[in-house]
């Protein structure tokens, strides 16, 4: 079986390697220079194609995409017919679980207010809530979600989960579907999204929406994280947000534009926490591990995981 790499952000020859390695009897191609026959071709391992490019295999059988996300696939109108698969590895879900809980402990131990004291000198205490007195609201609680849930909840903080459809997770509340969402937001003192980027997604996350976050919780009102995907958030709602105290305080590792222009204002705001999409930057041995697994059982009749639904987007 032929199997190619295309990839427009990742060191594509450094991962083909390491798949010929750890499958020698695999016959592995790099895009562009290194294709072949397209017709050779049954497995696309892909991030951030170009349009229109993968309709170029006529036998192309699956398509695996280099992250949890599929929006990079998913937006090409010629994207061909054929399962696609997200990358859904044990390893990339516990990097997004630990993200996660640092920023959410962040700033429900006040650590931005503490950093400004200790460039101040000044020895001041503030008063902290427990745990338990703090709603931490997950956006998008499909595998990584639910993670990231659990081990919050097990911290003692009270966590609900909002997505599409009902989930049943001991011990954290549900809420479903679009009905549900403003009394989930009611609810929830930090925000935490895991979204995906769909058309019912984008620019999810804007000033109308942070509106609708209590003002009286027991951080004195509401944070947010998000390390989904960057085109559900609009950077400048967050921005006046933060300055109008809309929102205490934010957490983003992804971003409309990335790289994030050096003249963004939100690069020096002092509420923010700013990581360079680096929440779940899964580690490579584990990625190549996971797409070979697929492929063995594939190859043995088993069916596919974490094959993405093309009417939903992810």
């Amino acid at each position: 079986m032929a199997v190619l790499f295309v990839l427009n952000r990742y060191n594509a020859s450094d991962w083909a390697d390491m798949m010929r390695e750890r499958a020698p009897d695999l016959d592995i191609r790099l895009w562009p220079d290194d294709v072949g026959n397209p017709e050779d071709i049954r497995f696309i391992v892909a991030w951030n194609p170009p349009e229109g490019e993968l309709a170029k295999f006529p036998n192309l059988e699956v398509i695996f995409s280099m992250g949890a996300g599929v929006d990079h696939l998913m937006k090409d109108p010629a994207l061909p017919k054929v399962p696609v698969v997200r990358v859904v590895a044990g390893d990339l879900t516990k990097r997004m679980t630990e993200y996660v809980v640092m920023n959410v402990l962040l700033h429900h131990r006040r650590v931005a207010l503490y950093d400004s004291q200790q460039k101040a000198r000044a020895w001041t205490e503030r008063s902290q809530p427990a745990a338990n007195e703090v709603r931490v609201g997950i956006m998008g609680f499909g595998v990584l979600g639910q993670d990231c849930g659990i081990l919050l909840r097990d911290l003692g903080f009270h966590v609900a989960g909002w997505s599409n459809g009902r989930k049943h997770v001991e011990g954290i509340e549900s809420f479903a579907g679009g009905a549900e969402l403003d009394a989930f937001l009611g609810r929830t003192d930090i925000l935490v999204s895991l979204l995906p980027h769909t058309p019912d997604t984008d620019r999810m996350l804007n000033a109308s929406l942070f509106a609708k976050l209590p003002q009286d919780g027991a951080l004195e009102g509401p944070f947010l994280i998000n390390a989904g995907r960057g085109k559900v958030q609009c950077d400048a709602d967050i921005l006046a947000a933060l300055n109008d105290g809309t929102l205490k305080g934010a957490s983003l590792d992804v971003f409309e534009e990335e790289p994030l222009p050096a003249d963004s204002p939100l690069w020096a705001h002092p509420q923010l926490v700013l990581t360079p999409h680096v929440a779940a930057e899964s580690s490579p041995v584990a990625i190549n591990d996971y797409i070979l697994d697929q492929l063995r059982g594939y190859e043995l009749g088993e069916p596919l995981s974490n094959v993405v639904n093309a009417e939903r987007g992810y």
